[in-house]
């Protein structure tokens, strides 16, 4: 198996063969944290993919002609890039590959699987993309590209080409030229994780993002799963705590008005919230403090300032993310 590749045998040095989160979710489970299990599909299959189906030169021709101030000329690449990926079949070894990594995943696991009728399991998962340029101190592609939650073994070989071809969004496009990464070869690697039915969920920065001040932590939480707060369709409560001793400086309780939550299908809704249900503070004092002390030992892990995405599940805190902070 050398397309993918299990949490525990990467580390922050493989960003080039695994993305910035695909590297840094390997460094965290090393390092004993609380991450869902998950592997990766390394950038070589896609690379691979590719090669095999000779769809490299044409999307290099269609980059070529871009005009990257001109938007319609950028949204036509982009669309017809996409297109292009999605439309060709995932060579036959490399799909066997991905999806034996995946029988390994769905082994019963108790907090984060539940007994389906006749004993099965129903398995979700989240699909990430992650690129191999990404999430330097300087540069983020966090928002550039894709994820796609409550994934089913049915359509994981799609998921993946469509985090594949989401090198190529607009945005993603944008922001190649932006940041001159354009003459760079930028690949992409695809996370596979089991899929946290978060009940809380947010983002947590191990520095202040705002006042820039070491000693304090910020945790932003809302209701349900956590691309309602990091798509910036909700506001979420703040708190803020102070990194020595753990003690809470401040909390900020916005209203929710809806939460994005999982139907029984697998399909994810925008559950309306009453304002009683809404209005309430997220997380307990002592649950702050718990997740900042997790926040805090990735923080010195890494010695550096992080951003980390966590969810809630069954009483449990997980990490689906952490990467450094490029706004200091």
């Amino acid at each position: 198996m050398n397309l993918t590749k299990n949490f525990k045998q990467l580390s922050k040095k493989d960003v080039s063969i695994a993305g910035g989160k695909g590297a840094s979710l390997g460094e965290i489970t090393r390092a004993g944290m609380p991450v869902p299990p998950g592997f990766v599909v390394l950038a070589g299959a896609f690379e691979r993919f590719l090669e095999e189906t000779n769809i490299a030169a044409d999307i290099e021709a269609i980059l070529k002609k871009v005009n990257h101030k001109d938007v319609n000329s950028v949204d036509k690449a982009s669309a017809e890039i996409r297109r292009i990926i999605l439309d060709e079949k995932i060579p036959v070894d490399i799909q066997s590959e991905i999806m034996e990594s995946l029988t390994l995943l769905t082994t019963p696991h108790p907090t984060l699987s539940r007994k389906g009728r006749g004993g099965h399991t129903d398995q979700f998962f989240a699909v990430r993309s992650s690129a191999t340029a990404e999430d330097s101190k300087t540069a983020s592609w966090a928002g550039e590209l894709e994820t796609y939650l409550n994934v089913t073994e049915k359509n994981i070989l799609t998921s993946v080409k469509k985090c594949w071809s989401s090198l190529f969004t607009p945005r993603a496009i944008f922001y190649r030229f932006e940041k001159k990464l354009h003459k760079n070869k930028v690949s992409v690697a695809v996370v596979v994780q089991k899929m946290v039915q978060s009940e809380i969920s947010g983002i947590s920065f191990t520095v202040h993002p705002v006042t820039k001040d070491y000693g304090q932590m910020v945790i932003e939480a809302g209701l349900g799963l956590g691309e309602a707060i990091v798509g910036g369709m909700i506001t979420p409560d703040t708190y803020i705590i102070h990194k020595n001793d753990f003690s809470i400086l401040d909390i900020n309780v916005s209203e929710q008005s809806f939460a994005i939550v999982k139907t029984a299908s697998g399909k994810n809704i925008n559950k309306k919230l009453s304002k009683a249900a809404g209005g309430k503070q997220k997380l307990t004092g002592k649950q702050i403090v718990e997740l900042a002390k997790i926040c805090k030992n990735i923080e010195k892990h890494y010695k550096h300032p992080q951003d980390i995405e966590w969810a809630y599940q069954k009483g449990q805190f997980y990490i689906t993310q952490s990467r450094p902070i490029t706004t200091l």
